[in-house]
């Protein structure tokens, strides 16, 4: 890569210095200790007159960037998949197959259940990761539905003012207004993944997914790792320039703290779809799209997720499913030691709320958007949720921090589980099978278009492998 100077090429999603800041917890978390005298001078600088400057974090930054993994670090992170599968254990990867009968309800039903959890958790997506009136996330939810008489969530969060000091947002998707799935980045990141597959094919490479960002979303709709590395790439890529001048370990690093949240677990689902029954590739895939926006538990989250969307159309064992998932990816990482915890706790907990106090309690110094507290929730729905449609979709939003996008989640693994035939929800109808999104050739889409889209290419990826 040219020797460019990009020292001032910081993320759009938050001032530079935010994005040191998060650098410091970032380097900490994956084992780059930060010295106290190294923090301090990044506690130092002043909110308000050092936001934009420029000389004095770029010199906190370099210092930063150069810290040495800690020897004594005791976890096992690669970043290329030949390593990462090394590193998995033992695994089905290959299950059954489905006729193309079975297999397009079921795609039909995982795009619903997308859609369906993703609008169920949009109004509350920031009270979620941030609290309001005071409380945490997950407490500031249950009192907005218990001021309601709405408690236990079972249906699309209610517009209606208690008045209490709670405000929700989207108000295209409260329960007032709700006619079509509308914008939204977990939705977004799908129909790109499903566009890839369609143009390039399932050789596609991550240089491919890159193209497809700058092609079909506004900058605006994307969120922070994928804000950096998308910024990264155009700066580092000249529109007339070859692409491989540019290196996914650089458009996922530089100036990128963000590089374990949950961005890249969201982008699970495509890949889980069109690999229907074949988790190891479904992983694959999502290797494929994540190594350039994301490093080590942010990578993992997205191969996870898409080995148990891609088991969940022959697999209705919801342990099982998680299992699945761990092990297509590195068996010391720290997703998969929270996972295998959670897995242990489950069965001691009479049911999700205390689940959740456990999650809280021993994950939630994590920000509200990381990849593996997030994870916990989802995976915690699918078991106290039984897997069941309904009942999985809102235990994940009820679970707090990013509630849109682990709505979303369980929604993929459970719609695919369920098919749409077999869907019972209130939550299914006022969608009416529509979504609306923000990503060129997809402003306005049925769900059944897309099942049918999703299994032509399915066939192209079995067809190929």
């Amino acid at each position: 890569m040219n020797n460019w100077n990009d020292d001032k090429v910081f993320a759009g999603w938050d001032t530079p210095l935010e994005v040191l800041r998060y650098a410091v917890v970032q380097s900490n978390y994956e084992g780059r200790t930060v010295p106290k005298s190294l923090a301090d001078r990044v506690a130092a600088l002043d909110d308000d007159a050092d936001q934009m400057n420029f000389g004095a974090i770029d010199v906190l930054y370099k210092e930063i960037d150069a810290l040495p993994i800690d020897p004594e670090f005791p976890y096992l992170q690669p970043n290329s998949l030949e390593e990462i599968r090394a590193e998995r254990p033992e695994g089905p990867r290959q299950l059954g197959s489905l006729d193309d009968g079975e297999l397009l309800d079921k795609l039909h039903g995982a795009w619903t259940g997308r859609a369906a959890g993703c609008a169920l958790g949009k109004p509350v997506e920031a009270m979620g990761i941030r609290g309001q009136a005071g409380k945490s996330g997950r407490d500031a939810i249950r009192d907005y539905l218990k001021n309601r008489d709405d408690w236990p969530l079972d249906d699309y969060f209610s517009g209606a003012h208690a008045g209490d000091d709670y405000t929700l947002y989207c108000p295209q998707s409260q329960r007032e207004n709700i006619a079509f799935m509308e914008a939204d980045d977990d939705i977004h990141y799908t129909l790109i993944g499903l566009s890839v597959l369609e143009t390039y094919g399932p050789d596609f490479v991550w240089r491919d997914v890159a193209r497809t960002w700058n092609f079909s979303i506004p900058y605006n709709y994307i969120c922070t790792a994928e804000t950096q590395a998308i910024l990264n790439y155009n700066n580092a890529v000249p529109r007339r320039a070859p692409s491989d001048w540019v290196t996914p370990e650089y458009t996922s690093m530089h100036r990128n703290p963000y590089r374990e949240w949950i961005g890249a677990q969201i982008r699970a689902d495509a890949w889980g779809y069109v690999c229907a029954g074949n988790p190891e590739l479904a992983a694959e895939f999502a290797y494929r799209d994540s190594c350039w926006t994301h490093r080590a538990n942010g990578i993992y989250g997205e191969m996870m997720f898409a080995a148990i969307i891609a088991a969940a159309f022959v697999v209705s064992s919801p342990v099982e499913l998680v299992q699945i998932g761990l092990s297509e990816i590195p068996e010391h990482c720290k997703l998969a030691e929270a996972c295998r915890a959670a897995l242990v706790k489950m069965p001691q907990c009479e049911n999700f709320e205390v689940y959740m106090d456990w999650v809280q309690e021993h994950y939630g110094d994590l920000h509200g958007v990381h990849t593996v507290n997030n994870a916990l929730v989802v995976i915690g729905s699918l078991i106290f949720g039984e897997t069941d449609f309904h009942q999985s979709i809102c235990r994940a939003v009820e679970g707090g921090w990013d509630t849109d996008c682990n709505g979303a989640t369980s929604g993929s693994i459970v719609g695919a589980a369920a098919g749409a035939s077999g869907i019972r929800s209130k939550l299914v109808a006022p969608l009416n099978d529509v979504i609306k999104p923000m990503v060129i050739g997809f402003q306005e889409i049925t769900m059944t278009e897309l099942a049918d889209r999703t299994l032509k290419v399915h066939h192209k990826v079995c067809a190929n492998n």
